[in-house]
């Protein structure tokens, strides 16, 4: 079934059913962090559905990115016996465990952005193949969009390198997708990838000590806001003047669009982390009523930069903060 006839579908079925036949319903979602403006604005998009729905949202998450405290939420949550969990797993491989626990229990499980085990579910293999849908951006075109805005940036030619928040399903596919695009270029040399640990501070001494090394350098990919976010801060410390090394990154948030504004960056690959979100609701309510549910559903992106940040259609792609 293509996406939008199975979200027409559910819509509908929920227009004809009533309201009042949803008030049982709880859907419960958990972020990968509860203080990054993707996943805000992931919950956005959650609270809006089942606000159209009509059915009872429990919200809960860590406030940092840690596999230890996602499960300890996790737990919690499979107390309250929801009819689904929508959840951004924080770890492919210990996430298996704790939510193959909720699925035994007659939970239906969903996941948005990051995965479990290869994200490919259903299929009769691997431990991880339970969850009955994985919505989000492709990733791995994500990566190759990058690759080719950061090679047209720099000319095509010169030494860049990859820099990334931390080893999540979502970077390692965006890091991929960037090796596999930019190898193309022949003239463009790869160098080392490096992870910040989502530290915007030690991404900004990476990138210090990359130029040490390598002072041709011509471009960076963040991988990520925080990547982003410190790298830029290197970039205006040593390059303020000559605009010479470019930076390309994957998500909108504001930060991100205010550099984007102020030339350090270049580009931006904006998610729509809201569409997610609210898919994710439409996708649980159709496993409950029976409609069912398409196994991935991919919800695309938006390229940003200096020519196009003004425009209306584009500020909607801007990540919500609170």
């Amino acid at each position: 079934m293509k996406i939008w006839s199975f979200l027409f579908y559910t819509i509908f079925f929920f227009t004809a059913a009533g309201s009042s036949a949803n008030e049982n319903i709880r859907i419960a979602f958990i972020p990968g962090q509860t203080t990054d403006a993707f996943y805000i604005s992931v919950y956005h998009g959650v609270k809006s559905a089942c606000g159209v729905l009509g059915v009872d949202l429990i919200y809960d998450g860590s406030p940092e990115w840690n596999v230890e405290k996602q499960i300890i939420v996790l737990n919690r949550v499979i107390e309250q016996k929801p009819d689904v969990i929508l959840i951004s797993p924080t770890d492919a491989k210990r996430l298996i465990g704790p939510l193959k626990k909720a699925h035994k229990k007659g939970i239906k499980i969903i996941t948005l952005d990051t995965y479990i085990d290869d994200g490919k579910y259903q299929d009769g293999h691997g431990s991880g193949d339970f969850p009955y849908t994985h919505i989000s951006s492709d990733n791995v075109y994500g990566g190759r969009m990058a690759a080719k805005a950061l090679a047209e940036a720099i000319g095509r030619h010169g030494k860049v390198y990859i820099v990334k928040g931390s080893p999540a399903s979502t970077t390692e596919r965006r890091e991929y997708g960037f090796k596999t695009e930019m190898r193309r270029y022949r003239n463009i040399k790869i160098l080392k990838t490096l992870v910040c640990n989502e530290d915007p501070k030690l991404a900004e001494k990476q990138f210090k000590k990359v130029y040490t090394e390598h002072p041709d350098l011509s471009g960076v990919f963040g991988a990520d806001l925080f990547s982003a976010i410190g790298v830029s801060a290197g970039i205006n410390a040593i390059d303020s003047k000559t605009d010479k090394i470019k930076l390309v990154t994957i998500d909108a948030t504001q930060p991100i669009v205010q550099e984007i504004v102020s030339g350090r960056i270049d580009s931006a690959i904006a998610q729509h982390p809201v569409t997610i979100g609210y898919y994710g609701v439409i996708c649980a309510y159709g496993l409950i009523t029976g409609a069912g549910s398409p196994i991935s559903i991919n919800t695309g992106f938006t390229v940003i930069n200096a020519d196009n940040i003004d425009d209306p259609f584009i500020k909607k792609y801007i990540y919500l903060s609170e």
